[in-house]
């Protein structure tokens, strides 16, 4: 690594480590980098969280800490995958790579290495598990969301339906409504046609005795009238 890189990772030492500190817990649940490989697959998740594992003050894990603590080390690039990441770390005066593989903040494994090679081919490992181990979190929060989108259609279906009972049942009493006026309706007309024929017969009635009358006061006059010429004569 020759001066130019230094200076670089130096200048760049204050900005990416503050976020580091801030993401990754000072309790932190690790191994050392000769303990065995991290696992490939996501273990069950417990019904409750455990508790972070007591670090060892000699182990690369504590090293990094203090050094994280001591802000003497920069954050060169951090991936995140659901849960998991994976941090490249430098320290520019021993020419030192630290690349860490953690769980929700808290460190799993750390590797130590003066070897720029070497740490960028384990950090892309650590990427490579982050992807792998988040696979089951990634897929948890997906059906998370399809299972909140779903009972967010079925509430809007059971709104619908509920409304359309509610139509039905007004249709239904409208309908009801309905057919009892058009009953009392036919009823009334029905009345009133009886009542109208009536009243009919009756005006036929009296009209045949206004005739009849008339007729017999007309025959009167008749009558009266000839009797009078008579006595005249």
């Amino acid at each position: 690594m020759n001066v130019n890189v230094r200076n670089a990772v130096r200048a760049v030492c204050g900005l990416g480590l503050g976020m580091l500190i801030a993401g990754l817990s000072v309790n932190a649940l690790a191994q050392p980098s000769s303990a065995s490989p991290a696992p490939t697959t996501a273990a069950p998740a417990p019904a409750t969280a455990p508790q972070p594992a007591a670090v060892s003050a000699n182990s690369t894990i504590s090293e990094l800490q203090q050094l994280m603590q001591s802000q003497s080390i920069s954050e060169m690039r951090t991936t995140y995958n659901g849960n998991y990441g994976a941090s490249l770390l430098f320290k520019p005066e021993s020419r030192a790579y630290y690349v860490a593989l953690f769980q929700q903040k808290n460190f799993w494994r750390v590797v130590k290495t003066t070897s720029d090679m070497q740490a960028e081919q384990i950090y892309k490992s650590f990427v490579g598990q982050t992807e792998k181990l988040a696979e089951v979190d990634i897929r948890r929060i997906k059906l998370e969301a399809e299972k909140t989108y779903t009972e967010q259609l079925i509430a809007a279906q059971e709104t619908r339906l509920n409304a359309l009972q509610n139509d039905l049942v007004v249709q239904q009493q409208q309908e009801q409504n309905v057919s009892v006026q058009q009953d009392q309706a036919r009823q009334q007309a029905q009345l009133l046609s009886n009542k109208q024929q009536a009243a009919r017969s009756e005006l036929r009635g009296l009209q045949n005795r206004i005739r009849t009358l008339e007729a017999q006061q007309t025959v009167l006059d008749n009558s009266n009238f000839g009797d009078a010429k008579t006595s005249k004569k």
